[in-house]
């Protein structure tokens, strides 16, 4: 009787390593839309986004930091803390204007990517972006490879997709980031909320559903975590304010080790995306970062 009930312990205990296992992600592949503001989801043609939202967690209230502006949101998303930490306050920083409160071996505040070459050394790991701002922000000194692909003429984004679809094609990367700059862009130039913005949503959503068809052809599809985000949103031809148009960006998460929860309930910032990558990806984030994995979605 007893061999009987230590078998059966066994056969559970190795069930549950199984279903752990299998739950968790061995990739993600990370989407950032500039520009993007939550305001549009209820009007914007985006089938990929829907898709994923149909099948994982969501919030359109994940909240920036101050000023909600490009390069400030983009390195709390990458570096898990907010501006006071890591010290960049411009739309444009290649450098802290403020020092910042922590550096990793390469001179820059610890990022994702730097933890992750850290703790897995051999791990692929590639940034793929439109805007060359991005560049100074995710320690290319810790990526396995780095691109930057400026958009093409009237805002084609072919190129900078081609670019991430040979890269998980060829390297079937643990981490990747691919941004896009051209929703940015059209807010400046047509505006926010207007048939332009949402027409270039459109288009970036089909950029995104090349990216995820890219993953079923390189066989990696069952074991990818794909979040779509973004850096802030826009009111008329400009961000940068205090406005929910401008600071309330979404958060779309879907794959292995998320849970089918739909929308959120959590209170969710930029810094957390950074966090909720590290646990996914099983490494343990860097001491001087604030930000917390949003558990409510983690298996």
């Amino acid at each position: 009787m007893k061999l009987n009930k230590l078998v059966g312990l066994l056969a559970v205990l190795l069930l549950n390593v199984s279903v752990l296992e299998a739950k968790q992600p061995k990739h993600v592949v990370f989407v950032g839309f500039d520009g993007w503001g939550a305001y549009s989801m209820p009007k914007a043609d985006m089938p990929n986004v829907k898709s994923l939202m149909d099948a994982g967690a969501w919030t359109m209230k994940k909240r920036s930091v101050l000023p909600s502006s490009s390069a400030i949101n983009w390195a709390s998303i990458f570096m898990g803390v907010g501006t006071e930490g890591h010290g960049y306050t411009e739309w444009g920083s290649r450098t802290p204007e403020i020092p910042s409160i922590a550096l990793s071996e390469h001179g820059i505040f610890p990022t994702i990517f730097t933890i992750v070459r850290e703790q897995k050394p051999e791990a692929a790991t590639g940034v793929i972006h439109e805007w060359e701002g991005i560049a100074y922000l995710v320690d290319t000194l810790a990526l396995s490879h780095h691109r930057h692909v400026p958009s093409g003429e009237n805002n084609d984004s072919r190129a900078v997709t081609a670019a991430a679809v040979d890269y998980i094609m060829s390297a079937r990367p643990l981490l990747l980031a691919v941004t896009y700059d051209n929703p940015d862009h059209v807010g400046h130039a047509a505006g926010h909320d207007t048939p332009e913005y949402y027409d270039i949503l459109t288009y970036v959503d089909a950029r995104l559903g090349e990216i995820i068809e890219a993953t079923k052809r390189a066989g990696i599809y069952d074991d990818t975590v794909f979040i779509v985000t973004s850096d802030h949103g826009g009111v008329g031809c400009v961000h940068g304010g205090k406005s929910l148009m401008e600071m309330e960006t979404p958060l779309v998460m879907a794959g292995p080790g998320i849970k089918n929860v739909g929308e959120l309930k959590s209170a969710v910032m930029q810094f957390d995306v950074a966090p909720t990558i590290a646990s996914l990806l099983g490494v343990t984030p860097p001491q001087p970062w604030t930000g917390r994995a949003v558990t409510e979605a983690l298996e």
